[in-house]
């Protein structure tokens, strides 16, 4: 600052009086100075505001990081949120699948005590040697009974034989304890194609022989018609392919379906829950 007033002082003298020689090269030695000060002066400013420049745009940057960094951080704790939800609804999928999984487990604790139920009382109403005849299942509260064709006729006939008699007499023993129940009965046979004076078709032997189980059923051994219903099923319900003599024999058959009536159903079912 002070070379800056001696300078300005120079020019004043200059310009308001006349100075010796030597003076005037004093003078001029000292604005030369100046003039060098001013120019180290502007260096210095030059560099000082190229380097403003340069921190300005690291600033910039740095603003820049600190943005993407906040925008990061931001998306992290949304997706921490979101995974605190995605978790809790996880949580209630499970229980809501673990509450059905014990529903399902306490219907088929049910279902099995039912079966149980049925096959007691199957059992009461036969001797065990009585059984060895038919085959009888139980399943979701109905009664299976599957009789063998080779007991009830012979080949291509509908009339029953006479040692079918035993058989349909342990039948009508089983039908007559389960009065609360409809009987369906049902004819089964094989594919092998059938056409008489008499019979038309399978659909026709299955649907005739039957007949003759519910008419047995009713004159020979009492069970209510009221309760039974025939019907013919042919050869298009097969438990096994008709590839073999041995399969088509499974298949020709007759079926006697038990059904529970409404109410005795849920009277079952109470009886089941109670043997859990």
């Amino acid at each position: 600052m002070k070379k800056i007033a001696l300078l300005v002082l120079t020019i004043s003298l200059l310009t308001s009086s006349c100075v010796s020689k030597k003076k005037y090269n004093q003078l001029k030695e000292g604005k030369a100075e100046v003039e060098q000060y001013l120019r180290e002066y502007k260096d210095k400013l030059y560099k000082c505001e190229t380097d403003k420049d340069k921190y300005q745009t690291r600033l910039e940057a740095l603003q820049q990081n600190n943005k993407t960094l906040q925008d990061a951080l931001d998306k992290c704790v949304n997706l921490n949120q979101q995974g605190n939800i995605n978790i809790s609804k996880l949580l209630d999928e499970i229980n809501t699948s673990n509450k059905y999984i014990r529903m399902l487990i306490l219907e088929n604790k049910k279902k099995d005590s039912l079966n149980k139920v049925l096959t007691s009382r199957i059992t009461r109403s036969l001797k065990t040697e009585d059984t060895k005849d038919l085959d009888v299942k139980v399943k979701k509260g109905v009664v299976f009974i599957s009789l063998s064709d080779k007991m009830m006729f012979k080949s291509g006939k509908t009339q029953i034989t006479k040692q079918a008699d035993s058989v349909l007499y342990k039948l009508a023993k089983i039908i007559n304890d389960y009065k609360d129940y409809e009987v369906l009965i049902e004819g089964h046979t094989d594919n092998v194609p059938i056409h008489t004076k008499c019979i038309k078709d399978n659909w026709d032997l299955s649907a005739l022989r039957a007949t003759a189980i519910a008419r047995k059923l009713q004159k020979d051994f009492g069970v209510d018609p009221a309760r039974l219903t025939a019907g013919g099923r042919g050869e298009w319900v097969p438990k096994v392919d008709n590839d073999t003599p041995e399969h088509r024999e499974i298949n020709r058959r007759t079926e006697i379906i038990l059904l529970p009536k409404l109410d005795q159903f849920n009277k079952l079912m109470k009886q089941g829950e109670g043997q859990n």
